[in-house]
């Protein structure tokens, strides 16, 4: 911000003394027409001394319009730039701005990821848990069986025998 103010600042001075600098070739450029309106209105015959002060004169003023016009494009060249600059200006903001979602987006998307993986962990060991209890119950009917199988046997040979 502090930089934007001295560049305004200095664009403002800078504006002073061109508005400066046309304001005094107009008011030359205005004197010299009037001179040059004089001369050809009052004058008819005039020496060579005078005929060449007009013609010097003449040659400022042609010389002046040129100027005028040149300083106006390069005001306008200048506005245009200022502009330019201030809309890239706008645009870095906006890009660091997205830039920025972005990130932060991210680091959402991250930790969104992070605890799913945790809760996935926990959900696995809850299976492994699970399946090892399965596996033990699975065991155990098995070692059931076989004593029944054991008993259930003997108690045929039993009433056999």
């Amino acid at each position: 911000m502090e930089q934007e103010e001295k560049q305004k600042m200095k664009s403002k001075g800078s504006e002073e003394r061109w508005r400066g600098a046309i304001g005094n070739i107009t008011e030359m450029y205005t004197n010299l027409e009037s001179l040059q309106k004089l001369l050809l209105k009052k004058a008819v015959f005039v020496d060579e001394d005078t005929f060449a002060k007009a013609s010097v004169t003449s040659e400022q003023s042609r010389t002046i319009k040129v100027l005028e016009q040149r300083v106006e494009t390069l005001e306008k060249e200048l506005d245009a730039a200022i502009t330019a600059a201030a809309h890239a200006r706008t645009e870095k903001r906006q890009a660091e701005a997205a830039q920025k979602a972005a990130e932060l987006r991210a680091q959402d998307i991250t930790k969104e990821l992070e605890n799913t993986t945790n809760v996935f962990k926990l959900h696995m060991e809850e299976l492994r848990a699970k399946q090892e209890e399965i596996s033990k119950r699975d065991n155990e009917i098995k070692l059931l069986e076989a004593i029944i199988q054991t008993l259930g046997g003997k108690e045929s040979h039993s009433t056999n025998g």
